[in-house]
Protein backbone atom coordinates (compact mmCIF):
# COMPACT_ATOMS: atom_id res chain seq x y z
CA UNK A 1 0.00 0.00 0.00
CA UNK A 2 1.10 3.52 -0.77
CA UNK A 3 -0.76 6.25 1.12
CA UNK A 4 -1.06 9.66 -0.50
CA UNK A 5 -2.28 12.36 1.88
CA UNK A 6 -1.62 15.72 0.25
CA UNK A 7 -3.63 18.83 -0.56
CA UNK A 8 -5.72 18.35 -3.71
CA UNK A 9 -3.91 21.15 -5.53
CA UNK A 10 -0.60 19.24 -5.47
CA UNK A 11 -1.95 15.80 -6.46
CA UNK A 12 -1.17 16.21 -10.17
CA UNK A 13 2.47 17.04 -9.43
CA UNK A 14 2.82 14.08 -7.05
CA UNK A 15 1.24 11.72 -9.60
CA UNK A 16 3.66 13.00 -12.24
CA UNK A 17 6.58 12.32 -9.88
CA UNK A 18 5.57 8.76 -8.98
CA UNK A 19 4.14 7.64 -12.36
CA UNK A 20 7.51 6.56 -13.84
CA UNK A 21 8.08 4.06 -11.02
CA UNK A 22 4.47 3.03 -10.36
CA UNK A 23 3.70 -0.70 -10.52
CA UNK A 24 0.18 -2.06 -11.00
CA UNK A 25 0.64 -4.50 -8.10
CA UNK A 26 0.66 -1.54 -5.67
CA UNK A 27 -2.50 -0.08 -4.13
CA UNK A 28 -2.69 3.68 -3.85
CA UNK A 29 -4.69 4.78 -0.81
CA UNK A 30 -5.75 8.37 -1.39
CA UNK A 31 -6.65 10.71 1.45
CA UNK A 32 -6.97 13.64 -0.94
CA UNK A 33 -10.35 15.34 -0.68
CA UNK A 34 -12.26 15.61 -3.95
CA UNK A 35 -9.68 13.80 -6.09
CA UNK A 36 -11.36 10.98 -8.01
CA UNK A 37 -10.16 7.47 -8.68
CA UNK A 38 -10.18 8.37 -12.41
CA UNK A 39 -7.68 11.17 -11.74
CA UNK A 40 -5.21 8.69 -10.29
CA UNK A 41 -5.83 6.13 -13.03
CA UNK A 42 -5.37 8.79 -15.71
CA UNK A 43 -1.94 9.59 -14.29
CA UNK A 44 -0.80 6.13 -13.18
CA UNK A 45 -2.50 3.94 -15.77
CA UNK A 46 -5.92 2.35 -16.16
CA UNK A 47 -4.67 -0.79 -14.46
CA UNK A 48 -3.74 0.99 -11.26
CA UNK A 49 -5.45 0.03 -8.02
CA UNK A 50 -6.83 2.95 -6.04
CA UNK A 51 -8.78 3.23 -2.81
CA UNK A 52 -10.14 6.68 -2.12
CA UNK A 53 -10.64 7.31 1.61
CA UNK A 54 -12.25 10.13 3.60
CA UNK A 55 -11.47 9.86 7.31
CA UNK A 56 -11.96 12.73 9.72
CA UNK A 57 -9.81 14.39 12.37
CA UNK A 58 -11.22 12.39 15.32
CA UNK A 59 -8.99 9.57 14.03
CA UNK A 60 -6.36 11.29 16.17
CA UNK A 61 -8.25 10.03 19.25
CA UNK A 62 -9.38 6.69 17.70
CA UNK A 63 -12.93 7.94 17.05
CA UNK A 64 -12.87 8.42 13.28
CA UNK A 65 -15.79 8.25 10.94
CA UNK A 66 -14.41 7.03 7.61
CA UNK A 67 -15.83 6.10 4.23
CA UNK A 68 -13.98 4.67 1.26
CA UNK A 69 -14.42 3.52 -2.33
CA UNK A 70 -12.18 1.23 -4.36
CA UNK A 71 -11.37 0.89 -8.04
CA UNK A 72 -12.52 -2.27 -9.80
CA UNK A 73 -8.96 -3.59 -10.08
CA UNK A 74 -8.57 -3.90 -6.29
CA UNK A 75 -8.83 -7.42 -4.92
CA UNK A 76 -11.16 -8.01 -1.99
CA UNK A 77 -8.24 -8.69 0.35
CA UNK A 78 -6.65 -5.37 -0.59
CA UNK A 79 -9.87 -3.47 0.14
CA UNK A 80 -10.20 -5.39 3.41
CA UNK A 81 -6.69 -4.31 4.36
CA UNK A 82 -7.59 -0.66 3.83
CA UNK A 83 -10.77 -1.18 5.86
CA UNK A 84 -8.69 -2.65 8.70
CA UNK A 85 -6.31 0.34 8.63
CA UNK A 86 -9.12 2.80 9.19
CA UNK A 87 -11.24 0.62 11.49
CA UNK A 88 -8.22 0.69 13.81
CA UNK A 89 -8.80 4.43 14.37
CA UNK A 90 -12.59 4.54 14.54
CA UNK A 91 -15.80 2.61 14.89
CA UNK A 92 -17.62 3.91 11.82
CA UNK A 93 -15.84 2.68 8.68
CA UNK A 94 -18.04 2.22 5.61
CA UNK A 95 -17.53 1.26 1.98
CA UNK A 96 -19.67 3.49 -0.24
CA UNK A 97 -19.93 4.16 -3.98
CA UNK A 98 -17.38 6.77 -5.02
CA UNK A 99 -20.20 9.06 -6.12
CA UNK A 100 -21.13 9.51 -2.43
CA UNK A 101 -17.68 10.49 -1.15
CA UNK A 102 -18.34 14.21 -1.65
CA UNK A 103 -21.38 13.84 0.62
CA UNK A 104 -19.19 12.01 3.12
CA UNK A 105 -16.72 14.89 3.02
CA UNK A 106 -19.49 17.36 3.81
CA UNK A 107 -20.98 15.22 6.57
CA UNK A 108 -18.19 13.56 8.51
CA UNK A 109 -15.16 15.30 7.00
CA UNK A 110 -16.40 18.79 7.85
CA UNK A 111 -18.76 17.70 10.62
CA UNK A 112 -16.23 17.91 13.47
CA UNK A 113 -15.80 21.65 12.82
CA UNK A 114 -19.53 22.19 13.34
CA UNK A 115 -19.47 20.13 16.52
CA UNK A 116 -16.54 22.22 17.79
CA UNK A 117 -18.57 25.35 17.09
CA UNK A 118 -21.55 23.90 18.97
CA UNK A 119 -19.35 23.06 21.97
CA UNK A 120 -17.88 26.56 21.91
CA UNK A 121 -21.36 28.13 21.77
CA UNK A 122 -22.63 25.96 24.64
CA UNK A 123 -19.53 26.77 26.67
CA UNK A 124 -19.85 30.50 25.95
CA UNK A 125 -23.49 30.40 27.11
CA UNK A 126 -22.38 28.73 30.33
CA UNK A 127 -19.74 31.41 30.91
CA UNK A 128 -22.34 34.12 30.24
CA UNK A 129 -24.48 32.45 32.90
CA UNK A 130 -21.65 32.71 35.42
CA UNK A 131 -19.85 29.36 35.12
CA UNK A 132 -16.06 29.30 35.06
CA UNK A 133 -14.75 28.58 31.54
CA UNK A 134 -13.24 25.23 32.57
CA UNK A 135 -16.53 24.03 34.07
CA UNK A 136 -18.59 25.31 31.13
CA UNK A 137 -16.30 23.59 28.61
CA UNK A 138 -16.35 20.34 30.56
CA UNK A 139 -20.16 20.34 30.77
CA UNK A 140 -20.59 21.28 27.10
CA UNK A 141 -18.14 18.62 25.93
CA UNK A 142 -19.66 15.88 28.06
CA UNK A 143 -23.15 16.88 26.91
CA UNK A 144 -22.13 16.28 23.29
CA UNK A 145 -20.33 13.02 24.12
CA UNK A 146 -23.28 11.70 26.13
CA UNK A 147 -25.81 12.73 23.51
CA UNK A 148 -23.81 11.07 20.74
CA UNK A 149 -23.49 7.89 22.78
CA UNK A 150 -27.24 7.82 23.37
CA UNK A 151 -27.86 8.12 19.63
CA UNK A 152 -25.39 5.30 18.95
CA UNK A 153 -27.00 3.04 21.50
CA UNK A 154 -30.68 3.82 20.97
CA UNK A 155 -30.79 4.82 17.31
Amino acid sequence: LVVMAVKPQVVDAVIKDIAPVWKDNKVLVSICAGVTIDTFQDGLGDGSKVVRVMPNTPCLVSEAATAYAASKRCADWEVDLVYDMFAAVGNATHRVPESLLNSVTGLSGSGPAYVYMLIQALSDAGVQGGLPRKVALSLATQTVIGSAKMVQETG
